[in-house]
């Protein structure tokens, strides 16, 4: 019988493979950040806003929490996003009838008409190189990302991959 070979964390990953990962990770962190900029200057809204609002637009009248796990951001965050949305007249916030503790949002006709003129979360130009991959191309790299963003994320936090493969997937 075979005998396995237990190796730390250190001498599982090469000090290549430490370096591309980091690079990698921060250039998706970098032109994520650059997009997000020439949304704001474009549009008016930064990236986080411009997920909210989509999700909203997908999702319905929907819940503060069921956004935050839509969008993968804390609730709290949520809330002061859509502080600032309602604030400019983008969604609107309204409590349940029956259960008073809950509180809605939906677009607003302002919302649905940014959402449907808005050139997209990662801009035009990755859309037009994203849509030229074949399915399969696409389908592989949104697994590898869920992935990677899975073993990124603390224990104590869920996993996120079983919804966004599912979602991937269609």
């Amino acid at each position: 019988m075979a005998k396995k070979i237990h190796m730390s964390p250190q001498e599982a990953v090469s000090p290549e493979q430490t370096r591309l990962l980091l690079k990698s990770i921060r250039r998706i962190v970098r032109a994520n950040d650059l997009q997000s900029r020439a949304l704001a200057r474009s549009i008016g809204f930064t990236g986080p806003q411009l997920v909210i609002l989509m999700a909203v637009a997908e999702l319905g009248e929907v819940t503060t929490r069921a956004l935050a796990d839509h969008a993968d951001l804390s609730p709290a965050t949520v809330v002061t996003v859509l502080d600032n949305l309602e604030e400019r007249g983008m969604v609107q916030r309204y409590r349940s009838g029956t259960d008073r503790r809950v509180v809605f949002t939906r677009l607003t006709p302002k919302g649905q008409e940014l959402i449907s003129h808005t050139p997209g979360v990662f801009g035009a130009e990755f859309a037009q190189r994203f849509a030229a991959l074949s399915p399969g191309k696409r389908l592989a790299l949104l697994s590898s990302l869920v992935e990677l963003a899975d073993l990124m994320t603390a224990r104590s936090e869920a996993p996120s991959g079983k919804q966004t493969e599912k979602n991937a997937a269609q």
